[in-house]
């Protein structure tokens, strides 16, 4: 099985460790647009070419299968895009809000860029639940920089909340930092997605890293989400 994953950076390298973890047994081509990101606040319009760039280039790798490991597309352009291309696309909004339902999930809270949240993809499938729009933590958390005075300012905003969507495949990264402000439930959207997905035919093990933008800061965050792997500039 040869699966693309993409995102605007190191975020969906949460949603490729998950599936290495789940899926050991595939080919794994994984794109990050870094020369763009952040996407939390690019236009539907300006989403929809970022995507249809990177979605060109996995179909030319000949992946079986798309994974968008970006909340903001899809939650933004999903629906537009998912029959498109002629290749099997999938998001990591729609898993997610089908755990929620699925364990009976109440007093929900949701962090995620403007983008998301501003689409009312969770409020509108969902009742009982409150987002917060953080702005200030993919730039930080790809820079490497502290976000603890952001997470307890977005935290503080979702008193009431027992369950907490990572709206962003970047936010399992600053999970440990998450949890000194708020022991709850964190729920990763990855995690949601490998567990649904699934394999017809194995392979071994491969990993073909791209990024739009390589610095020495990224490659010491990719050994440190998914180890030691050959990063490609494109």
């Amino acid at each position: 099985m040869k699966v693309g994953i993409f995102d605007s950076g190191i975020g969906g390298l949460t949603v490729l460790k998950e599936m290495i973890s789940t899926h050991p047994k595939a080919h794994y081509i994984y794109y990050g647009d870094t020369k763009n990101l952040p996407y939390g606040n690019k236009t539907k319009e300006e989403l929809k070419i970022c995507s249809d760039n990177i979605i060109n280039f996995l179909i030319k790798k000949d992946v079986d299968l798309i994974i968008i490991a970006c909340g903001t597309i899809s939650s933004n352009i999903y629906e537009e895009i998912k029959d498109k291309y002629g290749v099997k696309i999938v998001d990591v909004i729609n898993p997610t809000i089908d755990y929620i339902k699925k364990n009976n999930l109440t007093k929900v809270g949701i962090l995620g860029t403007y983008m998301t949240v501003d689409s009312k993809v969770f409020e509108n499938r969902l009742t009982d639940v409150k987002q917060v729009a953080c702005p200030k933590f993919v730039p930080a958390i790809e820079s490497g920089k502290s976000v603890d005075e952001y997470a307890k300012e977005y935290l503080e905003q979702l008193k009431t909340c027992e369950n907490i969507v990572l709206g962003c495949t970047h936010y399992p990264l600053i999970i440990d930092t998450l949890k000194k402000y708020k022991n709850v439930n964190f729920i990763n959207m990855g995690k949601c997605i490998a567990e649904i997905i699934d394999f017809n035919n194995e392979v071994d093990l491969q990993v073909d890293l791209y990024f739009s933008k390589v610095d020495e800061n990224l490659k010491h965050n990719v050994k440190q989400i998914v180890g030691e792997f050959e990063i490609k500039e494109i």
